[in-house]
């Protein structure tokens, strides 16, 4: 299927599930291998995402990417983060920290509970009644 390379653009032959041109994935894969030889040395197995960022030259959102898609195991790597999207509060999985998703979760349940409430009281005034002739 011929397709746009959601990076850079161009036109290519898409094949498989990657979204993205040979050039942009060869890119992509270089950055990967720098950011985990990089990482492979003890001494650097405790660095943070401000210094591998620094030392590698690869943008912390692509770093970002890899632990999301699981190509960099942050269990291995204990100073390794990247913030969370409602605080930036530094987390190691998913989006949001654990205070955020549960703020989320409490306004969530509250809104059901108010929707109810109204569509409750709304089917309460709703009764409708004849007209004497």
């Amino acid at each position: 299927m011929l397709t746009n390379c959601l990076r850079c653009g161009s036109l290519f032959v898409q094949s498989g599930a990657r979204n993205i041109c040979p050039s942009c994935y060869q890119e992509e894969e270089g950055q990967y291998e720098r950011v985990v030889t990089f990482l492979r040395k003890r001494e650097n197995r405790t660095a943070t995402m401000y210094e591998v960022v620094k030392k590698t030259n690869v943008p912390d959102l692509r770093i970002q990417q890899f632990i999301q898609q699981g190509r960099l195991l942050v269990a291995k790597f204990p100073n390794l983060g990247y913030p969370c999207l409602e605080c930036g509060q530094s987390i190691r999985e998913g989006k949001l920290c654990h205070n955020c998703a549960q703020q989320l979760k409490n306004d969530l349940e509250k809104h059901e509970i108010e929707t109810k409430c109204q569509n409750e009281r709304q089917d309460r005034l709703s009764t409708y009644r004849l007209k004497d002739k």
